[in-house]
């Protein structure tokens, strides 16, 4: 039987212990939850991690506040004192996170090949289907109406919550996170045009050879989608995280750490580096390479290969409707302008 269990509540002091922080104020005061510092009540812990935010540490109700030491010095409420407010508070919230516990078992309406192997200390959820040669490990969590192909790999205390596809060939690590809707190893977009003489041009289907490997901890939101390598594999290495509808192509090779949100892109045979951070609506064209520690703002497109840390964008900011026609009508114009002044410097 499933069951759900949640953390109950916990001393200031017992955090700061726990999570190596610093404390100001009563050690006792005691929290049951999380809020912001605009909306928290009496009993729930709070943080403050961006300077804009300081004004509303005056009203706030939060019985403990995870803050800098700069920002506790003058607080005369109990603060957990932390070098990075943000992650401390993460760890914290956790605490009052609820867990369904799944009980290990198969469910009867699981239809599971008789070549494949399924941990005992697995569950597997109703309507699932596992395809031949693939396994399940120990603690893997295999959600309603997942569909599992043949020759994958959920690896130990993984968890695919609900209809997650592996269509073949999906090697996942351990305490893999896959969201509803996500679909992994499909074919990649490969083709060739096919220019016989005599005949009319078509398209050839690139057979898809390769398979997709998934490192240890990553998480992939709902609805993304991961192509199986045409030769070599897609690789996600360690604790890469995507957001939700986001299309990794074919071949490409995503670095440890590295996260990227929702509705990005990365063209097959791509390659970014570690710790890069890619944002919203951002696109990556294929066979480039992105070096370690970069950030991609939101709905840049990458066009070139990228050798140097730091942050790059692209595009055009905003801007009222009129503003933008008028500019629209000048860049067409930029062309015959820098020719003219060009002239000029002659």
């Amino acid at each position: 039987m499933d069951a759900s269990s949640q953390a109950g509540s916990f001393q200031a002091g017992e955090l700061a212990e726990r999570f190596g922080l610093g404390l100001r104020g009563d050690a006792a005061a005691r929290v049951h939850g999380v809020g912001t510092l605009a909306a928290a009540q009496q009993g729930q812990v709070a943080f403050l991690a961006n300077p804009r935010y300081r004004g509303q540490l005056a009203d706030t109700r939060a019985s403990v506040v995870v803050m800098r030491e700069d920002a506790a010095a003058a607080y005369a409420g109990t603060a957990l004192v932390a070098a990075d407010p943000y992650a401390a508070f993460a760890r914290i919230a956790a605490l009052f996170e609820p867990h369904l516990q799944r009980a290990p078992g198969v469910h009867a309406s699981a239809d599971i090949h008789p070549d494949a192997r399924v941990d005992s200390g697995a569950h597997v959820g109703a309507f699932v289907s596992v395809g031949a040669r693939s396994r399940i490990e120990a603690g893997a969590v295999i959600g309603p109406g997942c569909v599992i192909g043949e020759d994958c790999v959920v690896g130990a205390d993984s968890e695919l919550i609900a209809r997650v596809t592996l269509v073949t060939r999906v090697r996942l690590g351990q305490r893999v996170r896959i969201h509803p809707g996500a679909v992994l190893g499909a074919d990649g977009f490969g083709l060739a045009m096919d220019r016989a003489d005599g005949g009319d041009q078509c398209w050839l289907k690139v057979p898809q050879l390769g398979g997709v490997v998934i490192g240890d901890d990553c998480e992939i939101g709902a609805n993304t989608t991961i192509d199986r390598g045409a030769i070599e594999d897609t690789v996600l290495e360690e604790d890469v995280r995507l957001d939700n509808q986001i299309q990794i192509g074919h071949n490409a090779y995503i670095g440890a750490h590295t996260a990227m949100a929702g509705c990005s892109a990365v063209a097959g045979s791509a390659r970014i580096g570690r710790y890069c951070l890619v944002g919203g609506g951002a696109g990556v064209l294929g066979h480039l390479e992105i070096c370690d520690r970069v950030v991609v703002t939101a709905m840049s497109l990458v066009t070139h290969s990228i050798r140097e840390p730091g942050e790059y964008s692209s595009g055009t900011p905003l801007m009222d409707n009129r503003s933008w026609r008028k500019n629209a009508a000048r860049f067409k114009q930029l062309d015959t302008l820098a020719r003219r002044v060009g002239r000029k410097d002659a």
